[in-house]
């Protein structure tokens, strides 16, 4: 097993490993989406679970459901994000990266 991106992102769900950032790929593989981060929620049932911001381009009629079933195709159904929330941006740091951390402060509030 090798862990892509860093450690402290990594979602454990029912004590499963899931990168965030296999996630993430999932999530850019559908062709509305523009930017895409997934990030681990605490869940009482299986630890945490997998959420993910995403900004789709611009006259995009997705839905939630229909990334989370692209998902389930690509990754498998544990590993898809059990909610995914749409956002005009998503929050960046100096160097131009997403951050996780902030992403998920932001749809808490």
């Amino acid at each position: 097993v090798f862990v892509t991106g860093r450690l402290k992102e990594l979602i454990i769900k029912g004590g499963e490993n899931i990168a965030p950032r296999e996630v993430d790929e999932a999530l850019y593989s559908h062709p509305d989406v523009i930017e895409a981060a997934a990030f681990g929620v605490a869940c009482e049932n299986y630890g945490q679970r997998v959420e993910a911001g995403v900004k789709l381009s611009e006259h995009s009629v997705v839905r939630p459901d229909d990334l989370m079933a692209h998902c389930r195709k690509q990754i498998g159904h544990f590993k898809a994000p059990d909610q995914i929330h749409f956002l005009p941006d998503l929050p960046k740091g100096p160097s131009g990266k997403i951050q996780r951390k902030k992403l998920s402060e932001l749809v808490r509030k």
